[in-house]
């Protein structure tokens, strides 16, 4: 018999609340809101207090009504950005990773820049320094490239000035935070939606990225295929650029990107 893991039944109770406005869908009066819970009003009213000062849910002044709050629209959108997208990436990038006979790396921003979360490697050995975990140079890589290119400018020239990707792979410590040749390569980026690398970061590793978009036209993540330069075609319209174009759209129509409610972003 398996033994259940202690939990906080505090939490679990007040959970409820969370639920209820979750199938509701729109702002509750306490009294409704107490009731989709199953407690009385009274109950449910210190519970409300904290998820208020916490973010994940906001009482409107006027009417009196609490709705989700930041904490809770932040946490789903991270959920739906990320988690969806690379739960729905992993399987396609493994079919990719077989139809082209190279490696197939997921990569998403967090913290530290362009981080790999996923890799699929071929059935002869490659050997490259990039990793589940690995955080790779924002300039100086394919998958930094697409991030770069796709990314709030804004977003991107803080990333480049504070030196965020130092510590990843490829990085070059004498770069200029921003230059006309920089420019100039994430505007290619941008035009033929796919980033490029040859020999360099890595010698002898040729790669290809392409970024994959969500419902709202934000970068979820970028795609990048790669592998040794006697057999990685590197030509823009090489067949492997043509799967991985495919792939990430495909992916990107699986997100929501091109629907009516993709109103902005590339």
């Amino acid at each position: 018999m398996t033994r259940e893991s202690r939990g906080i039944q505090s939490i679990e109770v007040g959970g409820e609340l969370l639920r209820a406005l979750a199938r509701s869908g729109e702002p509750m009066m306490l009294r409704d809101l107490a009731r989709e819970a199953g407690m009385p009003p009274a109950k449910a009213h210190p519970y409300l207090v904290s998820f208020s000062r916490i973010g994940l849910i906001e009482q409107d002044e006027t009417t009196g009504r609490y709705e989700i709050g930041a904490l809770a629209l932040e946490l789903g959108l991270i959920s739906l950005r990320r988690q969806s997208a690379v739960r729905i990436a992993t399987p396609r990038i493994a079919a990719l990773a077989d139809s082209i006979n190279h490696a197939v790396s997921l990569s998403v921003w967090g913290t530290h820049g362009a981080t790999v979360v996923r890799l699929e490697e071929p059935s002869h050995p490659v050997h490259i320094a990039m990793r589940v975990g690995s955080v790779v140079a924002l300039l100086e890589t394919a998958t930094g490239r697409a991030f770069a290119a796709f990314m709030p400018p804004n977003a991107i020239r803080t990333a480049l000035e504070s030196g965020l990707d130092r510590l990843g792979v490829g990085y070059n410590p004498k770069r200029p935070p921003a230059d006309a040749k920089t420019a100039e390569i994430l505007a290619e980026v941008r035009s033929r939606r796919l980033a490029r690398a040859i020999g360099d970061p890595l010698p002898g590793v040729n790669a290809f990225a392409a970024p994959v978009f969500d419902h709202a036209g934000h970068v979820a993540l970028v795609i990048t295929a790669m592998g040794p330069e006697g057999t990685f075609d590197a030509s823009w319209d090489s067949a492997i650029a043509a799967a991985l174009r495919d792939c990430a759209g495909e992916i990107s129509r699986q997100l929501g990107h091109g629907t009516a409610r993709a109103t902005e972003g590339p």
